[in-house]
């Protein structure tokens, strides 16, 4: 699907009906990133899962936006299209910076947060790149030209973390838009105001993330009274590929949470 903000055109996809959940994938790839991780994490039924691709990646382009602050702007704008009501709003990486700016912004259109491995206006204390596993066979399914890019991101190297990689990693990051990356990042921060954000949320990070680290997601906590902050050890900056299991765990109790805090009957009767 695909429709236009301004000069800009967004495309999404989106999965099943029910509360809406719109989550927001990291810088350089496209909504398929996402996509994969969170399908595997929340129940198939009961929620619209929306995948949208970031301005200058993926199918959407960034025509008119100079900044992080538009792309807020420009997401807020597409969240009031889909006609949905307030959303549950997921980002990883890039996508949780921006999805705490939206909050900030428009909290009307948030029912709650999930920030994985947030990256913000700087990363302090971050760890060094540090292999936790390493199969013998993780190479096997992947050509050698993506051996590199693979090593570079995850710390958890098996034949199921290659082939994450290979099948929905790799294939978005063919069509980012560098030039208008470019000119976007070069306006970096995002405004995520002074204040608190009430809605139910949940901060995920990893102990081996050498991208964000953990230190500052755990500061987090004083922005988001009703946060639980999981740091999982053996995962990296590609916690979602590489510990799953615990990222649906804390899923399902961030559901749970934001079940007994609405206040409308679409969530608590799913």
């Amino acid at each position: 699907m695909e429709r236009r903000i301004d000069e800009a055109v967004v495309h999404w996809v989106e999965h099943g009906g029910g509360v809406p959940i719109v989550a927001l994938h990291g810088a350089g790839v496209d909504h398929r990133e996402i996509e994969a991780a969170i399908e595997v994490v929340v129940p198939g039924t009961g929620y619209r899962r929306i995948y949208p691709d970031l301005p200058g990646m993926g199918l959407s382009t960034a025509d008119g936006l100079t900044c992080n602050d538009d792309v807020v702007t420009l997401l807020a704008d597409f969240v009031d299209g889909l006609g949905a009501g307030p959303v549950m709003l997921v980002g990883h990486s890039y996508g949780a910076y921006l999805a705490r700016g939206v909050a900030a912004r428009r909290p009307d259109v948030v029912l709650g947060l999930a920030l994985v491995c947030p990256v913000g206006d700087r990363s302090r204390n971050v760890p060094d790149h540090t292999v936790v596993r390493q199969d013998a066979d993780a190479y096997d399914e992947l050509d050698r030209a993506l051996w590199a890019g693979f090593d570079e991101y995850f710390v958890v190297r098996t034949r199921v973390t290659a082939r994450r990689y290979r099948d929905h990693v790799v294939p978005g990051s063919t069509l980012a838009d560098e030039e208008a990356l470019g000119r976007i990042f070069a306006g970096w921060a995002v405004d995520v105001g002074s204040g608190v954000f009430p809605g139910p949320t949940v901060i995920v990070a990893g102990r081996r993330d050498s991208v964000a680290g953990y230190a500052d997601a755990c500061e987090l906590l004083e922005r988001y009274p009703q946060a639980a902050l999981a740091v999982i050890e053996d995962a990296g900056h590609a916690l979602v590929h590489e510990r799953p299991e615990l990222l649906a765990a804390l899923f399902v109790d961030w559901l749970d949470r934001l079940d007994r805090n609405s206040s409308g009957g679409d969530v608590e009767n799913r």
